[in-house]
């Protein structure tokens, strides 16, 4: 964070769905040198511990360790169980692989929704309760710049995330009377599993290399390049401040102006 702004959420507790790496450990990371203890979550415990340690070393933060499969209810239960009352819910979850629209069965959509919208549902009304007690929450959605801006082979996580936009702008604006601010992360390619893999789909459709894909992606942004997932986890701390309390039911993209309209 910027030396000498004071973010305002020192002593917040924070529950980050996904965070073992990627935007959801960039997100965890900015929240803990904002001095909020972090939740954080994953289904690879070994992996969660390694990431709980480089967190604690560089910021020196409390870390929770909440292990669990966010996408199915008795992983939500564990997870809540280690952190039931968090004053701000970061929203994260792995899309499922990219793919031919073709071949995508009535299971196959199912399971997208459960794991990129319905978990991020359930999850925000299980914390929901409490943060209208105490007047104050923070919901973070991390979805994708495709929700603006379809792109080809991701159709089942563009669609469910399109969902999920709809039900938390709907009830960004029952809950702000009571201090809670509900947001949605728009990112577009930054550098993480996630994009490689993409990169790697695309690649294989078209018989190139997917340092080929990387690259035309890089010259035909205007930034000319990718991400870095520290530039989102400022963002994610910043909607998640004390100074954010008035923008609620947006949709806020990162994505080095890629995105070709003016609204």
């Amino acid at each position: 964070m910027t030396q000498g702004f004071d973010m305002g959420i020192a002593g917040r507790t924070a529950l980050v769905s996904g965070s073992s790496e990627g935007l959801g450990k960039a997100c965890a990371l900015a929240l803990s040198k904002c001095g909020v203890t972090v939740a954080i979550n994953g289904r690879d415990e070994s992996k969660l511990k390694g990431t709980a340690s480089e967190i604690e070393k560089e910021t020196g933060g409390k870390v929770i360790l909440a292990p669990g499969d966010v996408t199915t209810e008795e992983g939500r239960a564990a997870v809540l169980a280690n952190c039931p009352k968090p004053d701000i819910l970061v929203n994260n979850a792995g899309g499922p692989p990219p793919g031919d629209f073709r071949t995508w069965d009535e299971e196959t959509w199912l399971k997208a929704l459960r794991g990129n919208m319905l978990y991020a549902v359930f999850m925000t009304n299980a914390v929901m309760d409490n943060m209208i007690e105490q007047r104050w929450g923070r919901i973070i959605n991390i979805t994708s710049q495709a929700v603006k801006m379809p792109m080809p082979l991701i159709g089942l996580s563009t669609s469910a995330r399109a969902g999920l936009t709809g039900y938390m702008g709907t009830i960004s604006r029952e809950v702000a009377q009571y201090g809670i601010t509900v947001n949605n992360l728009l990112p577009g390619f930054f550098h993480t599993k996630r994009l490689q893999q993409y990169l790697e789909s695309v690649a294989a459709s078209r018989n190139v290399t997917a340092s080929d894909v990387e690259a035309e992606r890089a010259a035909a942004n205007p930034s000319r390049r990718s991400g870095d997932p520290d530039e989102f986890g400022a963002w994610c701390a910043f909607i998640a401040s004390a100074h954010s309390g008035y923008m609620t039911g947006q949709n806020i993209l990162l994505d080095g102006g890629a995105y070709p309209g003016v609204m």
